[in-house]
């Protein structure tokens, strides 16, 4: 008999082409004065931009976001947040960025409004993370949960095609480990489908064409699906070697997330029954993790990650780290497992 439990994240999402022009809206709705825009270096301009469109409800710009929020950057950005008396963020980026702004959030209770630039997901989650002396903590806090979420295709148009391609894979294994589970609902694995399925269909039309702005849209729109199902679901093993492989040995985050899921999923699907066939269904691959890597590879994602940085005589210490702490996962890894998984995405060997 069917048994679940579903908890709706309280945000506001406004979605569409133009969406960018509801932010002051969306700033005064929050009754918020003053709100300090958050970026990486590569959204610096739009940052600034978005701050002069503000005029005085801008607190100024702080374009310093990183990969893996080190704890050094978040103090930085808290420290500016306070002294420009900002009662407020807005986020401008991927991950990276959302991930900055809630670890303000967290320390001084202030709303964020996430504008993404990527697929990453974040923005849909109350999920932080902070890096401090090689390793990655995450956990989940309310306080950190963006209040409004503006996805407006026109600023995912200049993301690179690579960048598209890992960045949708990273959202893809937000969908995947969401329909294994343990807290998994109707709600959730419908979102799940259709982000994956959206994505499968997609992303070779955005490395076919570049420009055309339908297809990034779907992703775009897709990317709000899967970031639903990470914000409502807990993540598995997958997640958790991404977390470790980011935050110690300095992976960057979306090319490890693609190089990894197929491996991951491929080592799971003996434990799955049900979700394999609805990850048939949502893919089109009749074996989803041979399928999702061959997807991977034919859009020019890495093929390993040997060329991200990670070397055979890092896999013990990796090891170690993962089985340090409880996870959630359909099938249980002994530590050998955990090295041979990590050995075939190091060597990119062929599933």
């Amino acid at each position: 008999m069917r048994q679940f439990s579903y908890r709706a994240l309280p945000m506001h999402v406004v979605f569409g082409a133009g969406a960018l022009g509801d932010l002051a809206p969306e700033v005064r709705a929050l009754g918020l004065e003053r709100v300090l825009v958050i970026s990486g270096a590569s959204q610096a301009r739009v940052a600034e931009q978005v701050s002069n469109d503000l005029g005085s409800l801008s607190a100024g710009v702080h374009a310093e976001a990183v990969m893996h929020v080190p704890v050094e950057a978040a103090q930085a950005a808290i420290g500016v947040a306070r002294s420009s008396a900002a009662d407020g963020l807005v986020a401008i980026g991927g991950g990276s960025t959302v991930g900055l702004a809630k670890a303000v959030a967290r320390q001084l209770g202030i709303p964020v409004i996430a504008v993404p630039t990527s697929f990453a997901g974040s923005e849909m989650t109350s999920i932080w993370g902070e890096t401090e002396n090689g390793e990655k903590t995450t956990g989940r806090d309310p306080r950190v949960l963006p209040a409004s979420v503006i996805y407006d295709p026109a600023l995912v148009m200049s993301l690179p095609v690579h960048l598209a391609v890992t960045s949708g894979f990273n959202a893809i294994a937000h969908a995947v480990e969401g329909l294994y589970a343990p807290d998994a609902s109707p709600v959730t694995s419908l979102m799940a489908v259709e982000g994956i399925r959206t994505f499968v269909g997609a992303l070779p039309r955005i490395a076919a064409d570049p420009d055309s702005p339908e297809p990034r849209s779907e992703a775009l729109y897709a990317a709000w699906l899967c970031g639903s199902v990470l914000g409502a679901t807990t993540m598995g093993l997958h997640h958790k070697l991404c977390h470790v492989l980011g935050g110690t040995f300095g992976l960057r985050h979306s090319e490890t997330h693609t190089v990894l899921l197929p491996y991951v999923l491929a080592f799971n699907e003996p434990a799955l029954e049900g979700e394999l066939d609805t990850l048939r269904s949502a893919t089109g691959f009749a074996e989803p993790a041979a399928g999702l890597r061959g997807l991977a590879l034919d859009l020019g994602a890495p093929p390993n990650l040997w060329g991200l940085g990670l070397r055979e005589g890092d896999i013990p210490h990796a090891v170690e780290l993962v089985t340090a702490s409880a996870y959630s996962n359909p099938r249980r890894p002994s530590a050998a497992d955990l090295g041979d998984i990590l050995l075939a995405a190091i060597t990119g060997r062929r599933i």
